[in-house]
């Protein structure tokens, strides 16, 4: 089965089409089409660093938050702690399809 590498977000993921991911957020309508021109290889194809003309398309399914991470610091035998939590924005797609 072939697969693409691309990169968004500042992350590369390995999809095949109809696998469905979480990718750092999209400014993009649930139900849109998002297309990545960013890709590292595809088909044997290995970019320098991206390989021309290849592209993955993509349909949002959702925009969720990620879950809750904590970050904790303290100091040993002071008497401080400080707890601190964020949860990231992030796209739910799913790839429609993989173009050399």
């Amino acid at each position: 089965m072939a697969y693409a590498i691309f990169k968004t977000g500042g992350k590369q993921y390995r999809v095949s089409e109809g696998d469905k991911i979480n990718v750092e957020k999209l400014d993009l309508e649930v139900g849109a089409e998002a297309s990545f021109d960013e890709v590292l290889y595809v088909d044997g194809k290995v970019g320098t660093p991206f390989v021309e003309g290849a592209k993955v398309t993509a349909e949002v399914v959702a925009q969720n938050r990620a879950d809750k991470v904590i970050a904790f610091k303290f100091k040993r035998r002071k008497g401080y702690h400080k707890t601190k939590g964020h949860r990231r924005q992030i796209t739910y797609i799913q790839i429609k399809s993989i173009s050399a």
